[in-house]
């Protein structure tokens, strides 16, 4: 299959080991991908921050570099979900129909990555190998937005070498939020420290997510602590190897 890789801003200025895990892990299921270079930015920044006009020429943008291809595939169920659920939305408010259409349909091919491996590409055993102690964190957006379930947790469990740990009160939000972490700081702090102490409390080496902005601000806070847990990926635990360990 030809899968278009929907990088996201995130991963590509900041977090670029999930774009390049997605690709290798795709690549060694025999797939082709293929990056698409003019993608911007998807605009949800914009869009959750009350700037829909300015999200307009990103939205027309993305349509647009996305309609050529069949499938579309990003390590990310935030930006995922701006497209499935903001893009139409965005184009009717501003009265273009034709716009809203169109981005419906790219929004229908459009995965996150955890979707695409077992709904489309019927695969959960992906031949990965991680031994580590790891526990999941299902970010708000692929939680109660796309509604991943527990496809994640599916993969994780035929990872050979995987020890999985469930995470208390998982589904409780982390605190990052985007720009609700600058403007209720506070708040986003007391929410990080309970997601923190759930995720020390399973001793695990690891937590992974589908979301880079979530790992970010969960790794950010226990590099604070000095706590001895990394935050990882989804797609690079999925994409490593007992040949690359």
């Amino acid at each position: 299959m030809r899968i278009a890789l929907f990088v996201t801003c995130l991963a590509d200025t900041m977090f670029p080991a999930a774009a390049k895990a997605t690709v290798r892990l795709l690549e060694r299921l025999g797939h082709e991908v293929v990056f698409p270079e003019g993608q911007t930015c998807c605009g949800q920044m914009h869009i959750n921050t009350g700037y829909q006009k300015d999200a307009l020429p990103l939205v027309r943008r993305h349509v647009k570099t996305f309609a050529p291809y069949d499938v579309v595939v990003a390590p990310s169920g935030s930006c995922v979900g701006s497209v499935r659920h903001q893009h139409a939305m965005v184009a009717r408010s501003a009265g273009d129909e034709g716009l809203a259409a169109r981005a419906e349909d790219v929004a229908s091919r459009t995965y996150e990555l955890s979707e695409l491996l077992v709904d489309v590409l019927g695969v959960e055993d992906v031949g990965a190998y991680y031994p580590h102690r790891v526990t999941y964190h299902p970010t708000c957006h692929s939680l109660r937005m796309i509604r991943v379930g527990d496809k994640p947790q599916r993969l994780l469990r035929q990872v050979r070498g995987l020890e999985l740990v469930e995470l208390a009160a998982a589904d409780q939000c982390c605190g990052f939020g985007g720009t609700f972490a600058l403007k209720n700081a506070d708040t986003s702090t007391a929410m990080l420290a309970d997601k923190m102490r759930h995720v020390l409390d399973t001793k695990a080496e690891v937590c992974t997510a589908g979301d880079s902005s979530c790992l970010m601000h969960i790794g950010g806070g226990l590099s604070r602590l000095d706590a001895d847990v990394r935050t990882v990926h989804l797609a690079e635990i999925l994409a490593a190897t007992e040949a690359a360990s």
